[in-house]
């Protein structure tokens, strides 16, 4: 496995493998690997000849007071991880390397960011856009794999490259998940024992949900209802949003009229976690 933490280096790289008719598979990511990264580097080599993974924590991305200094590293352990995927390429660029001085051009995806996580950190998707825009143009990849754990994420990035004309294919992961059912997340490090427990209940709420709207309860105002009281349950965990939306646009809707998405965001102690789940109205009694 190679590491590359050049920009240019890094260019030339993925000139010499275009020019050889390589596909390149792409895989962003800010490190401190879990089960989920890695389902995403396999779902990669079965797309690609090459696997690229990028390990950059972006410091546009986190607003003041966010966890960008505390956000968990560990490069030994992430590069023996990937390793035994089968990766081909690390690309860890510096924030200096990235973001040098007078950088001042950013990427913003304008109406899917402002709901959801876009209403409690406002800065966040412009961030993430820009380093996105900037990761495809440095490894230039054919085929991009994200997490459906971070859907707001998904469908910004598949906004920008369709309407930025971004000659690469998307490609959405399902939520990879604790034998409970919480998310995989790189923050659940933060949680103590207790908030560990605590947070089975984001994923409860969100499986009642869809039932419940498998059965035929189609309403906004019902379904969040009783995603609240599973949550609000556990004492640890204090709620930012949940929220029912359109699964292209992410604007709220009153009623799930064949599909939707409920995504919740909340505060576990330290860690902040999302999580989302597809529903699918039923036959109504």
């Amino acid at each position: 496995m190679e590491l590359i933490s050049c920009i240019t280096d890094m260019h030339r790289k993925a000139d010499a493998l275009r020019r050889e008719g390589k596909t390149i598979a792409f895989v962003p990511t800010m490190g401190y690997f879990h089960e989920g990264h890695l389902e995403l580097m396999r779902q990669a080599k079965n797309w690609g000849d090459v696997v690229i993974v990028s390990i950059f924590v972006n410091p546009t991305q986190f607003g003041p007071g966010e966890d960008y200094e505390r956000y968990p590293r560990d490069m030994e352990r992430d590069l023996s991880m990937a390793g035994k995927v089968g990766v081909n390429i690390i690309f860890n660029p510096s924030a200096q390397e990235m973001y040098p001085a007078r950088y001042q051009t950013y990427v913003e995806v304008e109406q899917v960011t402002q709901n959801l996580c876009g209403a409690s950190r406002p800065i966040h998707f412009r961030g993430v856009a820009t380093v996105v825009a900037k990761l495809f143009n440095i490894v230039k990849p054919h085929v991009a794999f994200f997490g459906q754990k971070d859907y707001q994420q998904l469908v910004t990035v598949t906004r920008m490259v369709a309407d930025l004309n971004i000659d690469l294919k998307i490609v959405g992961v399902p939520t990879f998940r604790e034998s409970d059912g919480l998310a995989m997340s790189s923050r659940n490090s933060y949680l103590t024992p207790v908030q560990r427990r605590d947070a089975r209940n984001l994923y409860r709420a969100l499986q009642r949900a869809q039932i419940l709207a498998a059965q035929g309860v189609t309403r906004t105002e019902l379904l969040v209802n009783e995603v609240r009281k599973i949550i609000s349950s556990a004492p640890s965990i204090e709620i930012d949003y949940m929220k029912v939306c359109n699964p292209a646009t992410l604007e709220d809707i009153s009623e799930v009229t064949d599909t939707a998405v409920l995504a919740i965001a909340a505060q576990v102690g330290r860690a902040r976690l999302i999580d989302n789940i597809v529903l699918k109205e039923g036959t109504r009694a």
